[in-house]
């Protein structure tokens, strides 16, 4: 009997001991199988990752480098155009400004333009002229030039004005700006193209 007992013992604790050990390999295999699964994604996850990382530095580095070529247009245009400023300021002020602060030159061209507002404005006119120049201007303007003209003209004398002159009709809003800036700009305007073409080949 008492070794019925103990075959039935054995028998009992082989088969919980098999099954135990089926069950331990079980858990042991779907463990496994998740740990690789984890691995797996962790894996893709982190090419992704790199991935993601590679394309935004291959972006970050064409968006540097087209930066770096626009701030180079800046600086190269912006030189280019100092030079033609520094070279068209050079040839031109000097003889533009001595030009309208000459109160000859100055009534020549006051009475060509006067007499062309004359005869085509049934209006008087009114000149703003340097007021360094109002001594020599003044009599000349209240004299030859009114005799010359069928309407009135009347001078004002400003500071703000260095060179040159403006004119228009005497109750009118508008005026023809002749100063010596006006000038100068003109006269640049006509220069830079034949400068630009002979420092850069343009």
């Amino acid at each position: 009997m008492q070794n019925k007992l103990q075959e039935l013992t054995e028998k009992l604790y082989n088969e919980g001991l098999a099954k135990g050990k089926e069950e331990g390999e079980r858990l042991l295999a779907e463990a496994q199988e998740q740990a690789q699964a984890i691995v797996s994604q962790a894996r893709a996850e982190a090419a992704g990752l790199v991935a993601e990382a590679e394309k935004a530095a291959v972006a970050l580095r064409a968006k540097a480098e087209a930066d770096v070529r626009s701030a180079s247009d800046q600086a190269l245009q912006a030189t280019r155009s100092d030079i033609e400023h520094l070279l068209t300021a050079g040839i031109c002020t000097p003889g533009t400004d001595a030009a309208l602060q000459d109160p000859a030159f100055l009534k020549e061209i006051i009475l060509a333009v006067a007499q062309r507002f004359d005869a085509t404005e049934s209006a008087d006119l009114s000149l703003i002229l340097p007021e360094k120049l109002q001594a020599q201007l003044e009599p000349w303007v209240k004299g030859e030039l009114s005799k010359a003209l069928k309407h009135g003209v009347q001078a004002s004398f400003s500071k703000k004005n260095t060179g040159g002159f403006s004119i228009g009709p005497k109750d009118g809003d508008w005026f023809v700006d002749l100063t010596d800036e006006s000038f100068r700009n003109l006269i640049v305007s006509y220069l830079r193209p034949v400068t630009r073409k002979l420092l850069f080949g343009e």
